[in-house]
C-alpha cells in the first residue's frame, strides 16, 4: 500500500480486495459513531489494522477535517509516540513546545479520526496520548488497534474475531490464490479439502494470505499435509509487509515477546489443552514451579486482554481456548523447555481424577452437569488417552469414562478407545478387568453380542480372583442384560436378581438402580406381575437420591408395562415424564428407545401420522448410532413392527414415507424429543407451494427437509451461519411454523421426498 499526503488524511490506498466482515465494519463504525476511543484488539494476523483501514476509509465523510493513520509497529521508543503522531497528521517538528500540544492545538475545533495502529507495545503512552487529545479536542475520535486494550476511562473494545468458516475465509483464500494463480478454482470436489485447510489456518487472514502464496506450486491437499509444520509451510509473504507479518512464526514471535516471563511460562503449559478448557483445569495442571497456583487467575486474565487466550462457552460453561496457531507455537516452546511430558501427564492425571470422580458419584445428583462437563473436556479426553505414557493408566481412563461413552452418547468412539487400551495392556490387573467391563457395555449397545460374552468371561474371572464384589456385581448385570438382549428372558432374571442382591452388599441399594430397570423390563416381557413393582421400586430409588438418568429408564418401563396393559392414558404420562427427563441427557440410543414407545402409544391412540412422525425421528437416531431396535431384545423388535404395520394401514405407504421425513428433520436427539413432546394432535398446517417465499429461502427450506443444520446449510451454499440463521427465520414467519421439522413437513408435502 502507498501512503497519500494530505491535510484531510493519509490513509493509504490498498491493493487487494477487501472480503467479507461486513457486519464487523458496521458494528465498529456504530460504536465509532458514539464512543470517542475505540481500540480493536485480536490475536495476532487476526486482521486488526486492514478492519481499521476498511472502517476509517468508510467513514472518511464523517470526519470532515481529516482521518489519520499512525502506524507505530517502528517506534521502539515511548517518548516518541507523540512525536509520530504529529509527524502522521502533518505537523512540522519546529521549536521546543511538546508534541502533544502541538496536536491538540492542531485538532482542538477539528472533527477528525486518528487511527493508531499497533499499540501493544506502547501501551502506556499510547494511553496518556489518547487521553490527553481526548481531553482538549471534542470533536476527535480515535480508532486504536492493539493486541491488548489501552485501559483508560471512556475506552470501547471490539474484539476482531478470525474469519468465518467456511464463508469468509474460503472466499479470502480463492481471491488471494486467483491473484497468483488464475487456474484456481473452488469445486464440489476441493471444497471439504479447502473449508479444512481454513479451518486449520483458524481463519486468520494473515495464515490464509501466507498460504495463498503457497498454493503456487502446492496442491490444496499437500497444504493440508503440512500444516503439522504451519511455520516452516507459512513463510514468504509480501516483502513489502511489515517484518513480523512476512511469517506466521515471526507474528508469533512478536505476540510471545510482548508478554511477562510468567504470561510466557502459562502460554507455553495451556498448550498442553486440546480444543478449550476451563479455569480449574488451568490451576491444577498449569500451577507450580514458578507459577502459583494462586496467580494462575490473574495470568490468565492478562493472556485474555492480550488476546492470546480466547474467553469462550462449551455446554452453558465458562471456558477458554487458544487457536490452534497460538497452541502450537506455545508446544513449541514447552518442548524447548524441557517440561512437555511432565505436563502432558499432570494434563492426563487432571482427567483421569475428573473422570473417576464422576463415574465414582454417578447415582446421585448432577448427571446431566456431569455429562455436559465430560462433553466440553471431549477433545482433553482424547488427547489424555493418545499419550501412552503408561498403559494401565490409560486402562483405568477409557473405563472411568464408561458414562461418556453409553450415556452421553459417544458409543462408537469409546469402542474405539477400548479397544485400543485393552490391546495395549493385556495384563490381568485391576485396570483391565474394569475396561473390560465397561467396554462389555459399549458392544452390547453396539449390538456385538459376541464381544461383550468374551469380555464378560474374562471380566468376570479377574474380578474374582481380585475378590472386587462392585465389579462382580456389574458383571453379572451385563451378563444378564447379554442373555435378555439375545430373547433368552427366563435366564436372564435370576441374573439381574443377582446382580441387584451384589451391587447393594458391595455399595449400597442405590448402586442396584441400573439392574432394577432392566430386571423390571424382562419381568413385563415374561408376563410376570411383579414387573410394575419392581420399576416402581426403582423409580423410588432413584428419587430418593437424586438420580435421573435411570430413573428415566425405569418411568420408561412403566410406561411400556401399562401401554401393554391397555392403559395408554398412564402409559402417555409416564413417557412423556421420562422423556422430559431425558432430553437433558441427549443421548441417542436412550431417546430412541423413549420415542418408540411413544410412537406406540399415539398409535394405540389413533393417532397414526403423528406416530409416523416419531418412527421418523427415531428412524434417524437408530441410523444416526448404527443400529437398530431389535439389538435390544425381539419384543421391543416386535412391538415396533406391529406399530409400524398400523400406520402404513392407516396413512398408506404412500403419506407414511412422508411422516418418516418430516420427523427425521431433527438435529440431536433432545432436538428430536422437543418436537415430539410439543408437536399437537393436529396434522401440520400446510402451506401454498411456494407461497412468499424468495428463491435463496426455498433452497434454504429444502436443505432443512434434508435434515441438514444450520451450520451444514451455510458450508453447502456459501453463506454465513447468521445469513441462514436469518433465512431460517424468515421461513418459520411467513409459514407460520414453529419447528423445523413443520418446514421439512410442508416440503415433502408440496415437493415430495427429499432425495
Amino acid at each position: 500500500m502507498t501512503v497519500l499526503a494530505s491535510c484531510k488524511g493519509n490513509l493509504p490506498e490498498t491493493f487487494t480486495t477487501f472480503v467479507g466482515r461486513s457486519h464487523d465494519i458496521a458494528e465498529v463504525r456504530r460504536v465509532l459513531g458514539s464512543a470517542r476511543l475505540l481500540t480493536l484488539t485480536g490475536t495476532g494476523g487476526v486482521g486488526k489494522t486492514r478492519l481499521a483501514l476498511e472502517v476509517a476509509a468508510a467513514a472518511r465523510k464523517a470526519f470532515s477535517d481529516g482521518t489519520w493513520l499512525v502506524d507505530l509497529a517502528p517506534v521502539r521508543d515511548p517518548s516518541a509516540v507523540a512525536t509520530t503522531t504529529a509527524a502522521a497528521v502533518g505537523i512540522a517538528d519546529l521549536g521546543d513546545r511538546p508534541a502533544l500540544d502541538r496536536l491538540a492545538e492542531r485538532l482542538a475545533d477539528r472533527r477528525a479520526l486518528i487511527v493508531l495502529d499497533n499499540c501493544e507495545h506502547l501501551v502506556d503512552a499510547c494511553a496518556e496520548l489518547a487521553s490527553g487529545l481526548l481531553s482538549a479536542c471534542p470533536g476527535l475520535r480515535i480508532l486504536a488497534t492493539s493486541r491488548q486494550t489501552l485501559g483508560i476511562v471512556g475506552e470501547h473494545v471490539f474484539t476482531v474475531p478470525p474469519l468465518k468458516v467456511p464463508d469468509e475465509a474460503v472466499e479470502l483464500l480463492r481471491d488471494r490464490v486467483c491473484a497468483v494463480r488464475p487456474d484456481f478454482r473452488i469445486t464440489d470436489a476441493n471444497w471439504d479439502t479447502i473449508t479444512r485447510l481454513c479451518d486449520e489456518l483458524d481463519g486468520l487472514p494473515l495464515a490464509i494470505e501466507l498460504t495463498a502464496s503457497r498454493l503456487r506450486t502446492l496442491t490444496v491437499e499437500q497444504a493440508v499435509d503440512r500444516m503439522e509444520d504451519r511455520f516452516t509451510l507459512l513463510t514468504g509473504g509480501s516483502r513489502t509487509a511489515r517484518p513480523r507479518q512476512r511469517t506466521l512464526r515471526a507474528a508469533m514471535e512478536w505476540s510471545y515477546e510482548l508478554c511477562s516471563p510468567a504470561e510466557r511460562l502459562l502460554w507455553n503449559r495451556l498448550s498442553v489443552f486440546a480444543g478449550d478448557f476451563g479455569l480449574d483445569a488451568a490451576e491444577d495442571v498449569c500451577a507450580g514451579d514458578g507459577l502459583p497456583v494462586q496467580e494462575v487467575l490473574d495470568v490468565l486474565d492478562r493472556l485474555v486482554v492480550q488476546s492470546v487466550v480466547l474467553p469462550t462457552e462449551v455446554e452453558g460453561m465458562p471456558r477458554y481456548r487458544l487457536l490452534a496457531t497460538i497452541r502450537e507455537y506455545g508446544r513449541e516452546r514447552l518442548a524447548e523447555s524441557g517440561e512437555e511430558e511432565g505436563l502432558l501427564r499432570r494434563h492426563r492425571d487432571f482427567h483421569l481424577a475428573l473422570a473417576e470422580r464422576i463415574a465414582d458419584g454417578w447415582y446421585g445428583p448432577g448427571q446431566e452437569e456431569a455429562l455436559s462437563r465430560l462433553r466440553a473436556e471431549h477433545a482433553n479426553l482424547l488427547a489424555a488417552l493418545s499419550y501412552g505414557y503408561d498403559p494401565q493408566v490409560t486402562l483405568a481412563l477409557a473405563a472411568a469414562l464408561r458414562y461418556h461413552w453409553c450415556a452421553g452418547g459417544f458409543v462408537a468412539e469409546g469402542r474405539r478407545q477400548l479397544d485400543r487400551a485393552l490391546a495395549a495392556a493385556p495384563e490381568p490387573t485391576p485396570a483391565r478387568a474394569r475396561a473390560l467391563c465397561a467396554g462389555s457395555w459399549v458392544a452390547l449397545l453396539q449390538g456385538d453380542h459376541a464381544v461383550a460374552d468374551r469380555w464378560l468371561a474374562e471380566a468376570g474371572q479377574l474380578a474374582e480372583q481380585q475378590e472386587d464384589r462392585a465389579l462382580c456385581a456389574s458383571v453379572v448385570g451385563f451378563r444378564g442384560s447379554l442373555v435378555s438382549f439375545q430373547g433368552r428372558w427366563a435366564e436372564s432374571v435370576p441374573l439381574f436378581e443377582r446382580a441387584v442382591a451384589a451391587h447393594t452388599a458391595a455399595e449400597g441399594e442405590a448402586s442396584a438402580v441400573f439392574v432394577l430397570f432392566q430386571l423390571a423390563a424382562v419381568q413385563l416381557d415374561l408376563g410376570n406381575p411383579l414387573g410394575a413393582e419392581t420399576g416402581r421400586r426403582a423409580v423410588a430409588l432413584a428419587e430418593a437420591r437424586g438420580e435421573r438418568w435411570a430413573r428415566a429408564h425405569a418411568m420408561w418401563t412403566l410406561s411400556r408395562c401399562a401401554w401393554r396393559q391397555g392403559e395408554h392414558e398412564e402409559a402417555l404420562a409416564l413417557i412423556r415424564a421420562a422423556l422430559e427427563i431425558e432430553r437433558g441427557f441427549n443421548e441417542p440410543f436412550s431417546a430412541a428407545l423413549m420415542l418408540e414407545t411413544l410412537a406406540w402409544i399415539v398409535a394405540s391412540r389413533g393417532e397414526y401420522e403423528r406416530a409416523g412422525r416419531i418412527l421418523g425421528s427415531v428412524r434417524k437416531l437408530w441410523r444416526d448410532v448404527g443400529t437398530d431396535i431389535s439389538a435390544f431384545g425381539p419384543p421391543l423388535g416386535e412391538d415396533h413392527t406391529r406399530c409400524e404395520q398400523s400406520v402404513v394401514r392407516a396413512l398408506g405407504p404412500e403419506a407414511y414415507e412422508k411422516a418418516l421425513a418430516v420427523g427425521g428433520g431433527h438435529d440431536s436427539p433432545s432436538q428430536a424429543i422437543d418436537c415430539a413432546l410439543a408437536e399437537s394432535i393436529e396434522p401440520a398446517a400446510q402451506a401454498p407451494a411456494h407461497g412468499p417465499l424468495t428463491p435463496r429461502e426455498l433452497e434454504v427450506a429444502a436443505l432443512v427437509a434434508k435434515g441438514m443444520s444450520n451450520r451444514q446449510i451455510a458450508a453447502r451454499l456459501v453463506l454465513s451461519l447468521r445469513t441462514v440463521d436469518f433465512h431460517v427465520g424468515n421461513i418459520r414467519a411467513k409459514l407460520g411454523f414453529g419447528t423445523r421439522a413443520r418446514i421439512a413437513g410442508w416440503w415433502v408435502s408440496s415437493h415430495g421426498p427429499i432425495d
